[in-house]
């Protein structure tokens, strides 16, 4: 069977079976139509039109239209996809510049940096007259206690170099830390950043510490 076109009112009607037309008896396999299609179509339109009573100019002028504005949305969803990819790797490479420096994060646990230090800051709401830091190891062992004496409210650093009253470095694993005179409203502990992961899904880049992983708007300062 051939395809046959019909007018009536101006509007043509095309008829034939799924053969005729090109299509798989299955079913539509094409979800979507292209420019050119479009224009196939409505060339063929113009073609069986009645001469007598033809498109309408404003019909012609809408149809011609939507093409145009689904073509320009689809180039600007490129364009935009683009630009997300470029912002992406924009922060993948500002969060790479990050490795081998140590972010200040809200954590209770404190690990070495590269030199074997530990340190952080207590946030506290009210006076200390005497505030000390226990570092405790995994058994529930002090490894250090850190006399921090008499503090006002706010930040209070404290800082271990890893090292025991002879000299000899005692440290390397991380540590708990356990406040004594006070009861802070935040710990937070610094961390080496020694890896940037990028997830698949194009999410936020993730900085790997010894503490875990962290995106950049957890980290508090960055030395």
């Amino acid at each position: 069977m051939t395809v046959t076109a019909t007018t009536n009112n101006g509007t043509v009607t095309y008829t034939g079976t799924a053969d005729t037309l090109g299509q798989k008896s299955a079913g539509v396999t094409q979800k979507s139509m292209a420019q050119t299609d479009f224009l196939t179509l409505l060339t063929a339109q113009l073609k069986s039109q009645d001469p007598f009573n033809p498109m309408d100019n404003a019909d012609l002028v809408a149809q011609m239209a939507t093409i145009s504005n689904t073509s320009g949305i689809a180039e600007m969803n490129k364009s935009l996809a683009t630009i997300s990819a470029a912002v992406s790797g924009s922060r993948i490479n500002d969060a790479a510049s990050w490795i081998g420096r140590s972010m200040l994060v809200k954590s209770n646990i404190t690990a070495p940096d590269a030199q074997g230090n530990y340190a952080g800051q207590l946030t506290l709401d009210k006076d200390a007259s005497a505030l000390s830091v226990d570092l405790v190891d995994s058994s529930g062992n002090t490894v250090k206690t850190i006399d921090l004496g008499a503090h006002t409210a706010g930040d209070v650093s404290f800082y271990w170099n890893g090292r025991d009253d002879a000299g000899n470095y005692v440290a390397g694993q991380p540590l708990r830390v356990k406040v004594n005179g006070a009861t802070p409203t935040e710990i937070d502990t610094w961390a080496s950043i020694a890896a940037v992961q990028s997830p698949a899904d194009g999410s936020q880049a993730k900085l790997i510490t010894p503490l875990g992983s962290f995106s950049p708007s957890e980290a508090i300062k960055l030395t």
